[in-house]
């Protein structure tokens, strides 16, 4: 048996622990010089509601922002040390020899928010149920990333074991997914539905109110299990949707900080107003901005419609122009450029949409379309969020981009609400998509484009079995180049012989904050480092 806790992941994410260190505007060691200070309301800004308050069916920041500091998980990222792997509810684990039994010790004494319902090991059983064996009618967005698990078992209070199909390497890093929040397996037994519309955690911060379109509370969990934690008092997300509004919040110190990031213009307006007051945190994403091409509505069944779609897209030129006013930067597959796995620019340019004559590109997307019987001038319509930052910039000029192939799109703009709906029960012709992970892991970022029912985030709504087999295959490779050589053909198959879907740009985050907050690591991910019990206010 080895001890979890020495587990070396290091070898999952080559080139993790570079991000961080261009991330940190401030290093953890000078935070750790300083002695935290107890007390104070920590407020930030919110870009949108949460469409829900389940973190096991959202994908947006919206909802993990506001709502992840009411829950623990069972594994969490060290901030000062990413990638490294802590426990959170989790004490300790073992992995078998043969990689198939993960055995987790639970801490005892947790209480849920009510005061006086204790976490066992059979809340987290049914947590990970639910998230990997979603009963019918509860949506479960990453079931599809845990194909690997046969079974979860709570053979004690304090124990939790895990059975897995086969050895995966990337199942830790799973099981630190943020998005994990442990919910009380008794509610969830009587209503799996709960969780959407209510909180009842074990983080370090009870909720105390939510009022759509303004504000949500919440105070200082006096029972929290880490002690000495949280510093705040409380905290206050307040929702602003205009983006210059949110800007105009940290730089006049309504709000000190906003997770999620602003554009370089924004940045500079705010360092340009406070000055020395304001510290900021940069850094690549692992995010992007993708189009969901509806592969069951004519004539986007077609694959050569939608490699036409790719093929009109001159991405080399957008991440010149757009990376100046918006934070979209890299080109890059399905996998963040750069990353251990990721495709080289040299494979990258041999795929439909990547060459970097786009004249050419754009004449057999031309040739393409005709063979298909797609008239010149035909309407279609490209359902954007709302969202300006980036989702307006990407969505204005990928509608120039098709006009410049003979296609008529209409570009409409969607609230939340309809939006996320309009996507998830497939009401589009296209759609605008995201892929936002937590750490380079294919297993993490593949899983999306596994089969519609296998993958909860697969909104293209395309069923591969040829997919299905070589995610499964990748994520079983005993070697590196074997793994690498596997991915390669499924992101060929997803991206250029299919075209199901497509990546427009990567990320690149920018945080400018108040430098009275401290004990925040930007981390490549704004969904990571966001149950704010480190956090602490330097001045009140």
């Amino acid at each position: 048996m080895r001890k979890g806790n020495d587990l070396n992941i290091a070898r999952l994410i080559v080139g993790a622990a570079l991000i961080t260190i261009l991330a940190l505007a401030f290093t953890p060691a000078t935070m750790r010089a300083e002695e935290p200070v107890y007390g104070g309301t920590l407020t930030f800004a919110v870009a949108k509601d949460p469409p829900s308050y389940d973190g096991h069916r959202e994908t947006t920041f919206a909802m993990i922002h506001p709502v992840a500091p009411h829950y623990s998980i069972l594994l969490k990222f060290d901030q000062e040390n990413y990638p490294k792997i802590l426990g959170d509810v989790a004490e300790s684990w073992k992995i078998s020899e043969d990689g198939l039994t993960y055995t987790f010790k639970i801490r005892k004494g947790i209480k849920f928010h009510d005061g006086k319902t204790l976490l066992t090991a059979r809340d987290i059983k049914a947590t990970y149920d639910k998230i990997i064996f979603p009963p019918e009618g509860v949506s479960s967005a990453r079931k599809g990333s845990y194909a690997m698990v046969k079974s979860v078992e709570a053979p004690s209070d304090d124990t939790v074991v895990f059975h897995l199909k086969w050895p995966s390497p990337s199942f830790l890093a799973n099981l630190a997914s943020p998005w994990n929040f442990i919910y009380n397996g008794d509610i969830l037994a009587k209503d799996p539905h709960w969780y959407e519309k209510n909180i009842m955690g074990t983080g370090p911060f009870k909720f105390v109110e939510h009022v759509p379109g303004s504000h949500w509370v919440a105070k200082r969990n006096e029972d929290y299990f880490m002690k000495g934690r949280p510093y705040l008092d409380g905290y206050r997300a307040i929702f602003i949707k205009s983006t210059s509004a949110r800007v105009a919040a940290v730089r006049s110190g309504r709000a000190l900080i906003e997770f999620r990031g602003f554009s370089p213009a924004g940045r500079d307006d705010i360092v340009k107003a406070q000055g020395d007051k304001i510290k900021v945190q940069e850094g690549p994403w692992i995010c992007y901005l993708s189009v969901a091409v509806n592969n069951t509505r004519y004539p986007f069944d077609d694959p050569r419609v939608r490699r036409a779609l790719t093929l009109a897209l001159d991405r080399w030129e957008a991440s010149k122009t757009l990376s100046k006013i918006a934070i979209i930067k890299y080109v890059g597959g399905i996998l963040r450029p750069g990353s251990e796995y990721a495709a080289t620019e040299e494979e990258l340019t041999q795929i439909a949409g990547f060459s970097k004559d786009i004249e050419a590109s754009r004449k057999e997307a031309r040739r393409l379309l005709k063979e298909a019987g797609v008239e010149e001038g035909s309407k279609f319509t490209f359902k954007n969020r709302d969202l300006p930052m980036p989702y307006e910039p990407m969505g204005i000029f990928m509608v120039d981009q098709w006009r410049k192939i003979g296609l008529d799109v209409e570009l409409k703009v969607e609230e939340t609400g309809p939006f996320f709906g309009d996507r998830k029960k497939g009401d589009f012709d296209m759609i605008m998509d995201w892929e936002c992970g937590f750490m380079d892991e294919p297993d993490l970022q593949l899983y999306k484009f596994l089969s519609h029912g296998v993958s909860g985030s697969n909104y293209s709504r395309y069923k591969d079995p040829v997919l299905d087999e070589l995610y499964e295959k990748q994520a079983r490779a005993k070697t590196k180049e074997e793994r690498r050589k596997l991915i390669r053909t499924f992101e060929k198959r997803v991206l250029d012989e299919q075209a199901y879907t497509f990546p427009t740009l990567w990320w690149f985050k920018i945080n400018p904050h108040w430098a009275k907050v401290r004990g925040w690591n930007q981390l490549p991910s704004h969904y990571l480092n966001q149950d704010l019990r480190d956090v602490w206010l330097a001045e009140k």
